[in-house]
């Protein structure tokens, strides 16, 4: 697979990845996407929510086939029971393969299964959170490190190797680039680009890290 990050990043950024870039206008916006790996006796990936659909694409690449916990989605799926609430329908999921779902909104699920265990907070945090409170452990996956250069190129595809990396993301949008010849403002605010920068940096054991790259989010 590929990470939303990776797309945005190389300029394949598609109608999946805008979907979380909605939310911000121009401006700077620190400390988003925080993401983690640690190598000891097991690999364990930590993330903030906004990854949670990643974390679980990739479980499911590598095997992972039961699922439980919460999905939620912006549309009613047919033939399941859901609650709605804040206009996100709720769905309940036991040892589930997620098959029956798509679009999915976010994925707020755990799993154990082969060795690998993944876990996710049961509720998404309130908008408008400051960049400093942003919960970098709200996902985590742990794994066996024979899965390590899936990880790699799946989440730390332009990072040097280390046993312990921390990232976060900056956001740096300088234009809002609105679509030609279009008047309905609903469809003009869905499908308006963020133009700017992307900075992936942290550190790499004790070193420091930082890549660039000019995107339209």
């Amino acid at each position: 697979m590929i990470s939303l990050l990776r797309k945005v990043c190389e300029g394949k950024g598609d109608a999946e990845t805008h979907r979380y870039f909605l939310r911000f206008g121009k401006g700077n916006y620190e400390r988003r996407f925080l993401l983690s790996a640690n190598k000891g006796a097991k690999l364990k990936i930590k993330t903030s929510f906004e990854l949670a659909n990643d974390l679980v694409s990739f479980a499911k690449e590598i095997g992972v086939d039961k699922f439980t916990g919460k999905v939620l989605s912006k549309n009613k799926v047919e033939g399941l029971d859901g609650k709605k609430k804040a206009g996100v329908f709720v769905y309940e999921v036991q040892d589930s393969d997620l098959s029956q779902f798509s679009n999915v909104y976010y994925y707020l699920v755990d799993s154990e299964s082969g060795g690998i265990k993944l876990k996710m907070k049961k509720a998404l945090p309130k908008p408008g959170k400051d960049a400093d409170k942003i919960d970098d452990g709200f996902c985590s996956i742990e794994l066996d490190l024979k899965f390590w250069d899936k990880v790699k190129e799946t989440f730390f595809w332009d990072v040097p190797d280390g046993k312990k990396i921390v990232l976060e993301h900056e956001l740096k949008f300088t234009d809002i680039v609105f679509p030609k010849n279009e008047k309905d403002p609903v469809k003009i605010r869905e499908n308006s680009l963020r133009k700017g920068v992307i900075a992936r940096k942290g550190k790499v054991d004790n070193s420091d890290f930082r890549n660039e790259y000019p995107v339209e989010a």
